[in-house]
């Protein structure tokens, strides 16, 4: 298979780009700094520069994959959320994704598959609310930069290209992301619950992501959104206590709902809303998870 990449120097596409070679696929990543990259992913890789918004320079390579997979997009949890910021988080989604269709439509040759990722934030802030891929989009920012962020490859689907939506919790890896952010307190001794604690933690090893995306991209009956969490959502008390068992810490330290929102701004809820996302379609699907509970994930990764 030859697969075209936009994102693929990101932590998930980072992974992503190794499985697909170390099974002796071809991987084409799209990055706007083709030297920077030439460190972060596996030899063999074509990097192909692109600055984002348009399919200039790279378009006809299209002409030649098999399947797209589409991540671009700026982090969401980088800094504040000026309004600067969060105008570059919408329009580095929605312009990457309108221009992989641009690409797609000049195509002759199309590709079979384009997956279009999203996150769980789709949902919004949903409480104890169990949220299957049937429930609605919420109407707060990061819901609506999802939805957004989904709609800008759907045109695709008018062209004959499969597309799977892929809306993904927060992602654990002890290569980059969240995770080593959220163990640091727990190193230093000061680790504890977020806000209330009670917020739901949607949450998923970084080897099942991979497997994910990979079943989606082979499955020639995948469409549609998927949640690509592990099938046991738990809450945010209950994480902490359990990193903490796995790294011999204490988690007795709270950060107050406060305090976060003082630091954080508006960003803040990412950290104090959850989202109670389950796999329902992955897990119809057959998906086989290699760390379906939390505390197998946290041991591999402590």
């Amino acid at each position: 298979m030859r697969v075209l990449i936009a994102g693929g120097t990101g932590l998930i596409g980072t992974a992503l780009v190794k499985s697909l070679r170390d099974d002796g696929n071809e991987v084409i990543t799209l990055t706007r700094s083709p030297e920077q990259a030439t460190n972060r992913v596996s030899s063999g890789v074509q990097l192909e520069r692109w600055d984002g918004r348009t399919a200039e320079g790279w378009g006809p390579l299209v002409e030649e994959v098999d399947a797209i997979v589409n991540l671009a997009g700026e982090g969401i949890a980088d800094g504040r959320w000026t309004a600067a910021r969060k105008r570059r988080i919408r329009e580095s989604r929605v312009e990457a994704g309108q221009a992989l269709v641009a690409a797609v439509a000049d195509a002759t040759s199309k590709p079979d598959v384009l997956i279009q990722s999203s996150a769980v934030g789709f949902y919004g802030p949903c409480a104890d609310e169990i949220l299957t891929e049937e429930a609605a989009a919420g109407s707060d920012f990061l819901a609506e930069v999802c939805f957004e962020w989904e709609a800008s490859t759907a045109d695709v689907e008018d062209m004959g290209v499969r597309r799977p939506v892929i809306r993904t919790g927060v992602v654990l890896s002890g290569e980059g992301g969240a995770f080593p952010r959220m163990s640091l307190p727990f190193r230093l001794f000061a680790g504890g619950p977020l806000g209330s604690g009670n917020q739901y933690f949607p949450w998923i090893h970084i080897d099942d992501e991979v497997a994910a995306i990979r079943l989606l991209l082979s499955s020639e009956t995948a469409f549609g959104p998927y949640n690509l969490t592990a099938p046991e959502p738990l809450r945010n008390r209950d994480f902490v206590r359990l990193l903490g068992r796995a790294m011999r810490r204490p988690a007795l330290i709270p950060t107050p709902s406060f305090a976060l929102k003082m630091i954080f701004g508006e960003m803040s809820t990412v950290l104090l809303d959850g989202q109670r996302a389950v796999p329902s379609r992955l897990q119809r699907a057959g998906f086989e998870y290699l760390f379906s509970g939390i505390e197998d994930a946290l041991n591999d990764l402590c």
